[in-house]
Parts: structure tokens; C-alpha cells; sequence
């Protein structure tokens, strides 16, 4: 008997460690189920909170951007303006040196006996006066004169 009291003893002990386990087994595996289930609905709330947090970023950043941009197209407005003043006052002064040039030049034609085109053009509104005051005057007292003859010279250069 004495050993059937052992075994039930040891059964009994058996039985409760059993149970014990059991039951924490249960614990580890309910404390399981709660972790995911809190990261479960917290990780989807920190994910929202990221998704929220990546929208106002890229807000600011496109802000940033869009000044940026504003800034420089005005630096560009600016700059081109006082690229176009400093266009008109070089093509003034290539106006300049080009008369002063034309100037010169017609003077240094004038000095070796080159007429100038006004010289060649009053010359030219002359002969025509004169070519219609010939034809005004009439081929008749053209007829009375005979026209000299130029001899040609030749030259032996």
C-alpha cells in the first residue's frame, strides 16, 4: 500500500505539474495573442501617423520648391532687363563707331579725289537737269553743230 500511496502521490504530483504547465502554457500563449493584437491595431496607427507625416513633408518640400523657383525666375526678370539696357547702349555705341568709321573713311576717299555718293548724286540730279534742258532745247540747234571728234589716245604703260 504503501506503494500504491507513492505511485497515487507521484500521479498526483504528475497531474498538478501538468496542470501547471498547462496553464502557463495558456498565459504564454493569450500574452502571444495580445502582443499581435496590440501591434496589430498600434502598428496600423503608427503606420497612419508615418502616412500623415510623409503628406505634410512633401507639402513642405513642394512649398520650398515652388519659392525657389518663384525666386529665381524673378532673378531671371531682373537680369534680363538689365541685359536688354545693356544691349541698347552697346548697339548705340557700335552706331557711333560705326558713323565715325564711315566719316573717316569718306574723308580719306575724299583726299585722294573719290567723290562721295552725295557728291555722285548731286552730280548725277545736275545731269539729269541738263539731259532735260537739252531736250527742251530741241534737236534743231543740235543739227547746226557738228559733233567734234575725240580722238583716242593710247597710253604706253
Amino acid at each position: 500500500m504503501v506503494k500504491a500511496n507513492l505511485k497515487k502521490k507521484i500521479e498526483d504530483e504528475a497531474e498538478g505539474t501538468f496542470t501547471e504547465v498547462r496553464r502557463y502554457a495558456r498565459k504564454i500563449w493569450l500574452a502571444g495573442l495580445g502582443a499581435y493584437t496590440k501591434v496589430n491595431h498600434e502598428g496600423s496607427e503608427y503606420v497612419k501617423e508615418l502616412i500623415r507625416t510623409g503628406e505634410r513633408a512633401e507639402k513642405d518640400a513642394k512649398k520650398a520648391v515652388d519659392e525657389t523657383l518663384d525666386a529665381a525666375n524673378s532673378e531671371i526678370d531682373s537680369l534680363k532687363g538689365e541685359v536688354s539696357g545693356v544691349k541698347g547702349r552697346i548697339e548705340a555705341q557700335l552706331d557711333r563707331i560705326e558713323g565715325a568709321f564711315d566719316r573717316r573713311v569718306a574723308r580719306g576717299l575724299n583726299r585722294i579725289g573719290i567723290p562721295s555718293r552725295h557728291d555722285v548724286e548731286t552730280l548725277s540730279a545736275k545731269l539729269d537737269e541738263l539731259t532735260a534742258l537739252l531736250e527742251r532745247v530741241g534737236p534743231k540747234k543740235l543739227e547746226r553743230h557738228e559733233p567734234k571728234q575725240l580722238e583716242r589716245v593710247e597710253s604706253d604703260q
